[in-house]
């Protein structure tokens, strides 16, 4: 089935939009119901007694239910925030600091993006607790081995991304989420890059932490979800103070609003929140594993079409099973920024850059990749013009690259 027709951007520029790993594009149903809701229910949620600000607060709430039930949470541990990288920052300051002492290990994969390994640097400098790293082995995996060797008895906290965003390798985060739990430790899980393409159960997976963003899955840019055991953020401290996250105030001291409040200081963006929820219609409408076939087949077709030019270098694992939607790829000799320019003249749209994980980068060697990210909206044809792309690029460098 075509997509395509329901994102109006797409619709509306000829182009083959390869960046969803960024953001994806919205589909008319999200944008309908975000101008809905502006049109016809807009007021600050939680703070009037008129109607306007009852269906304000009610869109809200009804978005976070439905938001829970996709993710199979409860709602008390369905926290809003603006994007994965609050909801990770949130989890650094409230949890981190509190709880890890000198003597800890804070343990994370090189595959983490900027937002699961930079607040751990910071928590690590506050509170003395060492920062290990488990590394990805030939085929761009993180092996059980490597896992074993790095969480120990001393480790209390790991942080690890369910896909990576560059090399779209899938990790196997449950065993790595038990046998992190049989030692004691604290797991937090960055789902950003997996939400999209297949369904996330937080109590089947047993993560305590569980971060995404909406805007990687249809939803408005500026909203995002931490999942958190309730047990854990009971006890934890509030991240931001002030607005809706208030039980009382006096001159010396105040009291905070219980579950899921105490972490959602200020206005929320109930937009936002009302924005998921139709893109969670959307996703469920077509379902995750017409996505799943769709994005599989398109996959292997793209890998097959790269393979065959032998100026390219690929940067993902061997076995289709551990990857996902995400091909990075250089032309080798010619700067990735340059070949996105080309590709860009050719209505191909793709990143170019380190993806926000200069560790693993570096670890592999090199400095920035060109990155095609897919969703369901893409198709073979859009492959297609990838390829001729990229052929093109090639062709404009091929005689200075032969010398």
């Amino acid at each position: 089935m075509d997509y395509k027709k329901d994102f109006p951007v797409l619709v509306e520029r000829n182009i083959a939009y390869l960046d969803s790993g960024a953001t994806t594009q919205k589909p008319q149903s999200v944008i309908d119901a975000v101008e809905k809701y502006y049109k016809k229910h807009n007021a600050n949620p939680h703070r009037g007694a008129y109607s306007l600000s009852i269906e304000a607060t009610e869109a809200y709430e009804n978005g976070r239910d439905k938001i829970a039930k996709f993710i199979n949470a409860s709602r008390e541990e369905v926290i809003v925030t603006k994007n994965a990288s609050e909801a990770l920052n949130l989890v650094a300051y409230s949890y981190g600091l509190d709880n890890l002492k000198d003597t800890d290990e804070i343990v994370l994969s090189i595959m983490e993006h900027h937002s699961n390994l930079v607040p751990w640097q910071y928590v690590s400098r506050k509170t003395g607790a060492k920062l290990k790293y488990m590394y990805i082995n030939d085929n761009y995996e993180l092996d059980m081995d490597e896992v074993k060797a790095k969480i120990t008895d001393k480790t209390k906290v790991v942080g690890i991304v369910h896909i990576s965003n560059v090399t779209g390798t899938i990790n196997n985060v449950k065993e790595i989420i038990d046998y992190a739990h049989s030692k004691g430790a604290v797991v937090v899980l960055d789902v950003s890059q997996s939400i999209p393409h297949m369904k996330i159960d937080v109590k089947e997976l047993d993560a305590d932490f569980v971060a995404f963003s909406g805007h990687k899955m249809l939803a408005p840019l500026g909203i995002g979800i931490l999942f958190g055991k309730k047990e854990l953020l009971t006890k934890m401290t509030p991240f931001l103070y002030g607005g809706d996250m208030i039980e009382y105030v006096y001159e010396d001291h105040t009291t905070f609003a219980p579950l899921p409040s105490k972490f959602e200081a200020g206005t929320q963006n109930v937009g936002g929140v009302v924005g998921m929820s139709a893109a969670i219609d959307y996703i469920e409408a077509v379902g995750y594993e017409n996505i799943e076939k769709h994005e599989r087949e398109l996959v292997d077709y793209a890998v097959e079409k790269l393979s065959k030019l032998d100026y390219i270098t690929l940067y993902m694992t061997n076995n289709p099973k551990h990857h996902s939607a995400v091909i990075s790829f250089n032309i080798k000799g010619v700067h990735p920024h340059d070949v996105a320019s080309i590709l860009d003249n050719e209505g191909v749209c793709v990143r170019s850059g380190n993806h926000c994980a200069q560790p693993l980068l570096r670890y592999i060697g090199i400095d920035s990749t060109c990155r095609a990210s897919f969703y369901l909206y893409n198709t073979k044809e859009d492959v297609d013009r990838l390829v001729a792309a990229v052929e093109k690029a090639y062709k404009m460098f091929e005689k200075y690259l032969k010398k």
